[in-house]
Order: structure tokens, then sequence, then C-alpha cells
């Protein structure tokens, strides 16, 4: 599958979605992440780019932060078990890359927990890109100064919820549980300080090959099965009974075949109650200070995204190369103008990947390669 993996996320994307439901070989796992999120393009793209970033001195604010978050990082883990190793030391330069190639994002500590599970699946470099794209792909504006992103999924989660489970939403709300008491470490980890392990890896395996809407069903499964009736709410009549409870959930609840059961959480529902939600904010607290890049919703729309970016590049090249020869150089067998001009089509009608502004749909391509 990997062998040919264009041909299976472009015309069989159902098989591969189905895989990652059930689980990667461990023996895949990196390798599968890189190419569901599109970091191997990004490192192909830019060779040697890491190594030049952790050469660059970084802000010493960051660098001090990121010193004091290290040796929490899964302490029983044999690559950061001792301090001062290479797994601690592949965690900084990770992170403290990072905060040189966006240095306007720098670093949270939600950031470390991320890091620290790719590097256990992968070398340095290649978890370095995987991690550029879940920060500016997959989670734009988590880590992000304000984490406004994050407080309007949790708003987007806790309506999601008055549907799925109106009794857990009715409790939550009487008691004044806020979601970002209970799902910002959820989300902003990708439940990676919650879960099993093998749960953990499970919902990672979901999580890049079809989005954020994975960490939203999986949470949406949690709040129903820990405050869906009303005994469990009985158990706990209060916040601090209620925080209790979502912080010591039972190990069967979330073992990894139990919160894959599917919920009817589309990208469409959570697109649209992100932009009710960030109309609310707006009119609430005016515009976010610092607006995050659009969302990608798993490997599909990151394909599609890197389809463009590279028909883009191409026809920036060809007309370098018109501009300076004074004629255009032979057709090369990158994707045509028609397909790329087919796929911005799809693109414009899926909400997931449009912006609106004033009633108009504006795309943004990426030009790699050009940046640097």
């Amino acid at each position: 599958m990997l062998r040919i993996w264009d041909k299976w996320i472009s015309k069989a994307f159902k098989k591969v979605k189905l895989r990652c439901r059930k689980g990667i070989p461990p023996s895949l796992r990196a390798m599968a992440w890189q190419h569901l999120s599109g970091s191997k393009y990004l490192m192909e793209q830019m060779p040697g780019k890491f190594e030049e970033l952790v050469k660059v001195p970084a802000e010493p604010k960051w660098l001090e932060a990121i010193q004091k978050d290290l040796h929490r990082q899964f302490p029983f883990h044999e690559l950061f078990h001792a301090q001062g190793g290479q797994g601690y030391q592949d965690l900084f330069r990770v992170l403290k890359a990072y905060t040189v190639f966006r240095p306007e994002e720098g670093y949270c500590q939600g950031q470390a927990p991320v890091a620290a599970v790719l590097l256990m699946h992968m070398p340095a470099e290649q978890a370095f890109w995987c991690f550029v794209q879940i920060c500016e792909r997959y989670l734009p504006g988590y880590y992000s100064i304000g984490l406004v992103t994050l407080q309007l999924d949790g708003e987007i989660l806790f309506a999601l919820l008055r549907r799925s489970s109106p009794m857990a939403y009715r409790h939550l709300k009487k008691n004044g549980v806020d979601p970002v008491l209970y799902m910002t470490e959820w989300f902003m980890c990708i439940f990676a300080r919650t879960l099993p392990w093998d749960s953990v890896l499970r919902v990672w395996d979901m999580f890049f090959c079809e989005g954020v809407k994975v960490m939203f069903r999986v949470a949406l499964v949690l709040l129903r099965h820990a405050l869906g009736n009303s005994e469990k709410v009985k158990s706990c009549p209060g916040l601090y009974e209620t925080m209790e409870k979502l912080r010591s959930l039972p190990h069967n609840e979330l073992h990894e075949h139990y919160l894959i059961k599917a919920l009817d959480v589309s990208e469409n529902d959570i697109e649209k109650e992100h932009t009710r939600q960030l109309h609310r904010w707006v009119e609430l607290h005016g515009e976010p200070q610092h607006a995050s890049d659009r969302r990608l919703h798993g490997a599909q729309a990151v394909r599609l995204e890197l389809e463009m970016q590279r028909e883009a590049l191409r026809l920036a090249r060809r007309a370098r190369h018109k501009e300076t020869t004074g004629h255009s150089p032979p057709p090369s067998p990158t994707p045509s103008v028609t397909s790329v001009t087919s796929t911005l089509s799809t693109l414009s009608t899926m909400s997931t990947m449009s912006q609106r502004k004033g009633g108009e749909v504006h795309m943004t391509i990426v030009i790699l390669g050009e940046c640097f």
C-alpha cells in the first residue's frame, strides 16, 4: 500500500480508512503517519532544513520553557527514561527547531507530549515534519497565544454533546463545567496523556487518516458514557465530583475497540458549528488576535492541498523559465492544469477546505520551496 501511496489515497481511500481504524501494524506506523500527514513530502522538499533550524539560536524564553518540560514526557518509556539521553536530546531539538521555524508561534506546553509520541516511532527529522503538519494543518491555532482555536473547539464539542447526549450536556451546564476544564489536555495532546497506550495508538492512526473529527468522536464517547444516564449523573452532584469522574474514567471505557464506535459527527458538522461559535466569539470578544490557518480534515484533504502546491510550484517554475528564455519549457510529467482545475473545483465545494469572507470563498495556495 505504501509503495503506491498516491494510487491508494486517491482511488481507494475507504480501504485506507478501514485499515487505519483496524490499527496500523507497528512496523509500518511511522511511514504510514508520514504518508497520511504529508510530512514525507515536506521533508523531501526541504532537505537539510531541520538540521539548519536546530543550529539557529532560539529565543531564551522558549528554550527555558522546553527544558522545564522535558522530564515530564513519558518518564517510564525507555526513550525518555534517562535524563539527558538521546530521547531527551531529540525532543529538545524538535521543539526548539519549531520555535525557530515558526517564531510567531513559539512553544506551548501541550506540544511536548505530541512530539514525544512521534519520536517513539521515528527519527527526529521525520518527527519534526510530522509535528509541523499536526500544528499547522491538523490542529492550526491549538498552540498559539491565547488558545482561541482550542476554546472554540471546546464550544463546538459542547454543542455537539447537546445533540449526542442531552443528559450529559445538561449536567455539565448546570454545574458550570466549562469545556476547557476537561477537553484541553484531551485535544492538545491528542489523548496521549488520557488513554491506555493501545488506545492512544489507535486514535492516532485514525486521527492522521480522518482528522480532528476523530478527537471529537472520542471525546463525545467518553462524555456520554461518563455522564450519559441518571445513575452516573447522581454520583457526581457538583463540579468537583464531575471533574474527578472525568479524570478517572473506567478502564473498560478507554479500550481501543470501545472508543472507535462511530458517532454521527462529520467534518460538515464541525465546520458549521465552528462558524457559529466564531461569530459568537467575535460578538463577545472581537476578532481573534491570532487567526489560525484553515484546518485540513485528514489525509484526503492533505493530498488535495499537496496536489495544488505541486501544480502551483510547477506553473511558477514554467513562468520563470519563460521570462528568462522567452519560450516555455517542454511539458513535464506532473499533473495537468485541467486535473488541478478539477481539484480546485472539488475543493471549493468542500466547506472543510474553504474560508468565507464577505460571502466569497478564498483559497490559499502555498508554494513550498519558495519560502526558504
